[in-house]
């Protein structure tokens, strides 16, 4: 094989970099506060708390970010920007939710159930919801429809939900005020919260934001002016409710009514959107057959490629076969050329839907000039080598 073309399709690197730099920078003072709530006690340092936060609170982190990957399949978004999201809601979220609330309650002195059921649900949610609001803004082109801005919102979501269920594990733990009835024992309580937010309801919070990831997502492919304002605020202002639902629950009936809220808000709602996300992946498929064929009528990718681009199981097995023959450098040529695709299948499908982005030729010539320029150096299992 000859040199592999470099790709002119890679945005730079900015975003990501300043991104970054703002999630480090709010990771000291989260940590500190981390440390401070989870390893002090009476003055003195009881490391405990905190080093049993963290491993219990990441125990239900790698189901639910590996169930987001799967779900991210088709067009595996760039694992920085993933990995921004879960920094993003660790760090970023909870500073700012911290901060809002603290300074809330100082000038307006809420009171715990206004806290509780409102203003926390609002504050989390805009401060998770604002890494969407940013990629909408400055990196609108990795976003192609609804399934990615519910990928990116459970990023979001989990990282939140790690640091949160740290503080609350740990304070638990250390028996900190307001983090629990120590009348059990910490270990019993400790148990209750691990329980409670780990095993049966580590979903709560990339549920609350996934709601906003609908919003963006149906913003970027609407045709209609109005709906790309109101998606996002209808989202939000879903995932605000669920939250508020969930966290006045434990308001009502001496805690009970938390129970209640389970079975009958909360099952069924992460039922329903489990659902509707398997929907979406599937009918990815449907999309990018549709859209690519049109391509391929236009000359724009060859017909024969198609099924080794969207069929996920033809694709893995071309891979294999560029690994088998290629080595690692033939997987990497094989995976760009099929990413170069399947972005151009996205692109051309918003043409088709009338719903073109104002950059649209010139990403379209960037993909069609990729794909022409990598192709040569791929082979697919029917041992074919594709020419130019």
């Amino acid at each position: 094989m000859g040199a592999i073309p470099k790709d002119p399709t890679k945005s730079n690197r900015t975003f990501t970099i300043v991104v970054g730099v703002l999630v480090v920078l709010t990771s000291l003072p989260v940590l500190g506060i981390v440390l401070l709530s989870t390893s002090v006690v009476d003055d003195q340092l009881a490391p405990t708390g905190a080093i049993l936060g963290v491993l219990f609170a990441a125990i239900p982190v790698v189901p639910l970010v590996y169930a987001f990957l799967w779900l991210d399949r088709y067009e595996p978004e760039p694992k920085s920007l993933l990995a921004l999201g879960l920094g993003w809601g660790a760090f970023v979220a909870v500073a700012a939710a911290l901060i809002v609330q603290s300074v809330g309650a100082l000038v307006a002195g809420w009171s715990q159930p206004v806290q509780l059921a409102i203003v926390a649900p609002v504050t989390e949610e805009a401060a998770k919801g604002l890494f969407l609001l940013v990629l909408l803004v400055w990196r609108r082109h990795l976003l192609d429809g609804v399934l990615d801005g519910i990928v990116y919102a459970g990023m979001v979501g989990i990282g939140f939900a790690f640091t949160e269920n740290i503080l609350y594990l740990g304070g638990t733990y250390n028996g900190t005020p307001g983090m629990g009835d120590s009348s059990t024992g910490h270990l019993g309580e400790f148990t209750v919260v691990f329980v409670m937010r780990c095993l049966f309801s580590p979903f709560a919070h990339p549920l609350f934001t996934a709601f906003i990831g609908i919003g963006i997502g149906v913003a970027v492919v609407t045709r209609k002016r109005w709906l790309k304002v109101v998606a996002p605020l209808l989202g939000f202002a879903a995932g605000v409710l669920a939250h508020g639902t969930w966290n006045g629950s434990t308001l009502l009936y001496d805690g009970a009514g938390f129970l209640l809220a389970y079975v009958v808000v909360m099952v069924p709602a992460f039922v329903s959107m489990v659902i509707f996300a398997v929907w979406r992946r599937k009918s990815e498929r449907i999309v990018l057959t549709r859209s690519l064929t049109d391509a391929a009528q236009r000359g724009l990718i060859p017909y024969t490629d198609i099924d080794w681009v969207v069929d996920l199981r033809r694709r893995e097995q071309a891979r294999k076969f560029a690994a088998a023959h290629g080595g690692a450098r033939g997987v990497a040529v094989m995976r760009e050329y099929q990413q170069a695709a399947i972005e151009l299948g996205y692109l051309h499908w918003r043409f088709l839907r009338g719903n073109p982005p104002p950059d649209f030729a010139a990403r379209g010539r960037a993909y069609v000039d990729r794909i022409s320029e990598v192709r040569p150096h791929i082979a697919f299992p029917s041992g074919k080598v594709m020419s130019g």
